[in-house]
């Protein structure tokens, strides 16, 4: 089976004939096969040739880069493998549709409202009276239905984070991961040091996803597609982050497995040191890699296979075969 690899340290990559050599700074070699590697993930400072490049091109493997802080910065995205002129055109047909492009959008952002509810509910199960959160988030779900446009989407979403993020206080108690407010560029606290860092990371894995379909990454929906390198990565990373993000770091917080000694404090703001990201890394990939019953395939299939079947279900919209519906908790 096919993993991501997460590289933390400095260290330089090569190519040894079909296997990828890793070489730390002390002398350590590893290798990895290359029909073993889905991803890399880059943290530390690497040093690779156009030799490396050209190999992991030919095997489909993007490389995602992130800066010292932890957050995303780019991805080398080799050449589309299942380019499909057809997808394309209906992918755009879609957007320079109005009425098209905001149905797309409304089913996205009903999908992550009908996610945030259900994580709502799962803690409000667990003795955190969350009442009127819940009706809050209810009703914006069906004010989404009647939204006439893309930006009042957004602002909906937009609201219903706002009100979803109260409960991180409520469940959590914790002084030392108090919420406040979401702060982004840069996150003044530690809980949105973790939100943020989350996020990159979903992000990146809907990319890698969308890379193994006929889908185009630059065509988003929800967000508007302009100069930004992608967007349809961003629209299917808002179905999925209460399910896998918040999740995971409301668990590791829980858990005390991540704790006050895993952040460092700069005039960027607060963001993980290498041994918070270690940890967290690990419960990201543990939780990726969690099965559950299919309702529709009636077997069990990861989380990340989830976000590979959304967009399945999504190109299916896309040329009129089946409306999308999103994934939702159960």
């Amino acid at each position: 089976m096919k993993k991501s690899l997460y590289i933390n340290s400095h260290c330089t990559l090569q190519r040894d004939q079909n296997t990828l050599l890793l070489e730390l700074e002390d002398g350590t070699k590893r290798y990895l096969p290359i029909e073993s590697v889905r991803e890399l993930h880059i943290f530390g400072e690497v040093n690779l040739n156009k030799r490396v490049l050209e190999f992991l091109s030919q095997n489909q493997v993007i490389v995602h880069f992130y800066n010292h802080y932890g957050y995303y910065t780019g991805s080398y995205y080799p050449r589309e493998h299942f380019n499909s002129g057809y997808m394309i055109l209906k992918q755009v047909e879609h957007y320079l549709d109005a009425t098209r492009r905001l149905d797309v959008a409304r089913r996205i952002v009903q999908g992550a409202l009908t996610n945030l509810m259900h994580v709502a509910r799962y803690y409000h199960q667990r003795q955190t009276p969350l009442d009127e959160l819940l009706q809050r988030l209810k009703a914006l779900h069906d004010d989404a239905q009647i939204s006439e446009t893309i930006e009042s989407l957004m602002q909906l979403e937009g609201q219903a984070r706002d009100t979803y993020y109260t409960l991180f206080d409520r469940v959590l108690q914790s002084p030392d991961f108090a919420f406040e407010k979401r702060t982004r560029r840069p996150p003044r606290n530690r809980l949105n040091a973790l939100l943020s860092f989350g996020n990159s990371l979903l992000y990146t894995v809907a990319l890698s996803e969308i890379y193994q379909t006929h889908l185009d990454p630059r065509i988003g929906y929800l967000h508007t597609t302009n100069f930004r390198r992608f967007t349809l990565n961003l629209d299917i990373a808002e179905v999925f982050k209460p399910v896998l993000v918040d999740r995971t770091l409301l668990t590791l917080i829980q858990k005390r497995q991540i704790r006050t000694e895993h952040f460092a404090e700069e005039t960027a703001g607060i963001y993980l040191n290498e041994e918070g990201r270690k940890i967290f890394l690990k419960a990201w990939e543990e939780r990726l890699q969690t099965t559950f019953e299919h309702r529709t395939l009636k077997r069990h299939v990861s989380y990340r296979t989830a976000i590979r079947l959304d967009l399945y279900k999504l190109e299916k919209h896309l040329i009129g075969e089946k409306p999308y519906e999103p994934f939702k908790l159960r």
